[in-house]
């Protein structure tokens, strides 16, 4: 499956130069070229997918530390206002 990806024209982009696809950040080819295209790579263009993939799930794994967080202050939020309110 491949989806259609598109870039508002007057914005830099990124085209793979294995399947043309463009990206908006420069970032989601590498991502896009590593996931998709992994036999066809480098040396360098592997090591800037592993470098870009561990940035990405840094991120994803502080967002879902954040989203927890927010979610336990809410449960005790409404846990306290549930017991003060009569």
């Amino acid at each position: 499956m491949t989806l259609e990806t598109s870039v508002p024209s007057g914005e830099p982009s990124y085209e793979c130069a294995y399947c043309g696809q463009p990206f908006s950040h420069r970032e989601y080819l590498v991502l896009h070229r590593g996931l998709k295209h992994g036999d066809e790579l480098s040396d360098e263009e592997v090591n800037a997918f592993h470098e870009a993939y561990e940035e990405e799930s840094e991120e994803l794994r502080l967002f879902r530390l954040k989203a927890l967080a927010l979610l336990v202050l809410l449960y005790f939020g409404f846990l306290f206002m549930y017991s003060i309110v009569p």
